[in-house]
Formats: structure tokens, C-alpha cells, sequence
């Protein structure tokens, strides 16, 4: 299979090429591509090197499938133009989640929505993909009613510049920002940008992307993100009501059994999921399983996932993977 990777260069870029290279994806030729100042750079992807082309090269090479996570703008430009030839694209940026049109897409969920006709597939953010992984299997037993997430998101997300910037000031060096303030040893309740309602545009895709793929609008969500030193993960503190009252061996015993989530809970030993885990593994972990005694039906929750890989880079090739797999490429 003839593969494109749009934005090769970045961060999310690098990692689809490592998890292409892991998960043994069934790429005959591979095809770098990025903004026109990396146009001509080198990458290896299995002891190969190969040269990066611009995005008109890249249609007229014809891939069967195109990884985009070039930023939002870029793929309202261009994801058309690739599907207008026949390349189905699977897209990180925010610019088609909300498109009514488009299916927003995580595999454990609900890729059972996509058929040949879907050009172009969205991805969702980071933060919203590991809640509704862990969540998903709880709201078709209980029913969520609603729910409270705080993240602590890792600088990652930000992308290289953020992480320039937290070595800068580790080191102690002046240097380019990507926040507004010091991110060393500091907590910023600032993830993109403000809308009108006082929220930022990452709480409000926990809110809508949520509904979206668990196809149910009147699940209420509440999100507050703050950004973190860290580097491994986006960490999430989600409280969830439920319309159902459950047994939390029952729970525990759900999470257990659904794909991509792996339960780490016994206080008894400080088992517990953390960013340094999670690092460099595609799975969601969830702990601190209890229920919230200040109301019925409700359940507290911790839960960690490598926003690189599940949050991003993973989630967009399994979704690849499920369009091979069902012959819809």
C-alpha cells in the first residue's frame, strides 16, 4: 500500500513512522511530506531513506491512503485535493471533527460507521480520545448523564516548541516561547486558544467530540485543561454521572475487558497510572476507580494515555488499519 505521511517532519509525523514501522503496516512505498521549508529533507523509515515532497508531488504520486497532521489550516486546504484524487485521508487537526459530513473516528468505538465513501477522516484530539476509550464501555451498561474532566496535559501537545521551551528553562536559557508564561514548575489552565464562553477551544472538544462519537448529544460535559511539565502523556481526572447505579467490581471487570484499556488500580501497592508509564505505549490506563460519595451514581476516575501515540499518531493508523482490514481503501 502506497502511504503518504503529511507533516513527516513534526512530532505527531515522527511517531505515525515509528508506529507504521511497530505495527508492521503494509506499506510498499512510503511518502514524506511536509511544508515547503522541510521540501527536499531526508527521513529513514525501515533503514530506508526517503526524500520529503511538497503537497502536489504527494497527490500526483498518487498514495492510496494519507496520514495528515500538518495543523488545521493545511487540511482545510489540502485534504480536499487529495480526496478530489481519490486518496482517502485520515486527518489530526480539529478543521473536519465537527463536519457533519465526516465520521470522527476511534477504532475501539466506532469505526463500524465508515464505508468507501469516507475521503476524509477525522481524528479526534488527544484528551477526548483516551476518555472516551475508557468511557465508552460504561456508558452503553450505565448511560452517562454527565461529566467533569480536569486534564493535565503534557507539553507534547503543544508540539516541538513547547518542548524547546521547558529544556530552555530547565537549562536556564532565554529562548523562544510557546506559552504565554514558564512552564517549569508551573501548572497553565491555558490549552488553545479562548472562545467567547470562557472556555478554550480543547475543553470545548471534550465537550462536543465526546457527544459526537458516543452518538448522544445529551451526555452534559464539563472540561477545565491545563497544561504540565511533563512529557509522556496527557493525564485526566474525570468524574462521571451515570443514569444507572453500578457495582465497581462490575466496572473494573468492564474496563478489563475492552480493547485498548488497561486497568491499574490497588492503592494497597501505590498502583496507579502515570505519564512516565504510559510513555511510548498505545494503550488508555485507568485507576483510581472509586465512587463518589457526595452523589448517586457516580463514578470518579484517573486515566492516562501518551497523547502522542493513542492520542494522535496511533489512533489515525488503527483506523487505517480497520479501512485494509475491511477492504474499504
Amino acid at each position: 500500500m502506497k502511504v503518504a505521511v503529511v507533516g513527516a517532519t513534526g512530532l505527531v509525523g515522527e511517531v505515525m513512522l515509528k508506529v507504521l514501522e511497530e505495527r508492521n503496516f503494509p506499506v510498499s512505498e512510503l511518502i514524506p511530506v511536509a511544508s515547503k521549508r522541510s521540501i527536499g529533507k531526508h527521513i529513514s523509515y525501515k533503514g530506508k531513506d526517503y526524500k520529503v515532497v511538497g503537497m502536489e508531488d504527494a497527490i500526483n504520486m498518487k498514495p492510496d491512503v494519507a496520514l495528515f497532521s500538518a495543523g488545521g489550516d493545511t487540511s482545510l486546504e489540502w485534504a480536499p485535493k487529495f480526496a478530489e484524487a481519490g486518496i482517502t485521508v485520515i486527518d489530526n487537526s480539529s478543521a473536519w471533527r465537527m463536519d457533519q459530513s465526516k465520521q470522527l473516528v476511534v477504532p475501539e468505538i466506532n469505526a463500524s460507521k465508515l464505508t468507501s465513501e469516507d475521503k476524509i477522516i477525522a481524528n479526534p484530539n488527544c484528551s477526548t480520545i483516551q476518555m472516551v476509550v475508557a468511557l465508552a464501555p460504561l456508558h452503553k451498561k450505565y448511560k452517562i448523564k454527565r461529566i467533569v474532566v480536569s486534564t493535565y496535559q503534557s507539553i507534547t501537545g503543544t508540539g516541538v516548541k513547547a518542548v524547546k521551551q521547558l529544556e530552555n528553562e530547565l537549562a536556564g536559557i532565554k529562548g523562544e516561547m510557546a506559552y504565554p508564561y514558564p512552564i517549569h514548575q508551573n501548572a497553565i489552565p491555558h490549552c488553545d486558544v479562548f472562545e467567547d464562553n470562557g472556555y478554550t477551544k480543547e475543553e470545548m472538544k471534550l465537550v462536543r467530540e465526546t457527544q459526537k462519537i458516543l452518538d448522544d448529544r445529551t451526555i452534559a460535559v464539563t472540561a477545565t485543561a491545563v497544561r504540565i511539565p511533563t512529557a509522556g502523556g496527557h493525564s485526566e481526572a474525570v468524574n462521571v454521572e451515570f443514569e444507572n447505579d453500578f457495582d465497581l467490581a462490575e466496572v473494573r471487570q468492564l474496563l478489563n475487558e475492552s480493547p485498548g484499556v488497561v486497568v491499574q488500580d490497588n492503592i494497597d501497592v501505590n498502583t496507579y497510572p502515570m505519564p512516565i508509564y504510559a510513555n511510548g505505549k498505545d494503550d488508555v490506563f485507568v485507576g483510581r476507580i472509586r465512587r463518589d460519595g457526595s452523589q448517586p451514581n457516580t463514578l470518579n476516575l484517573w486515566i492516562v494515555s501518551d497523547n502522542l501515540r493513542k492520542g494522535a499518531a496511533t489512533n489515525t493508523i488503527q483506523i487505517a488499519e480497520y479501512l485494509t482490514a475491511h477492504k474499504l481503501l
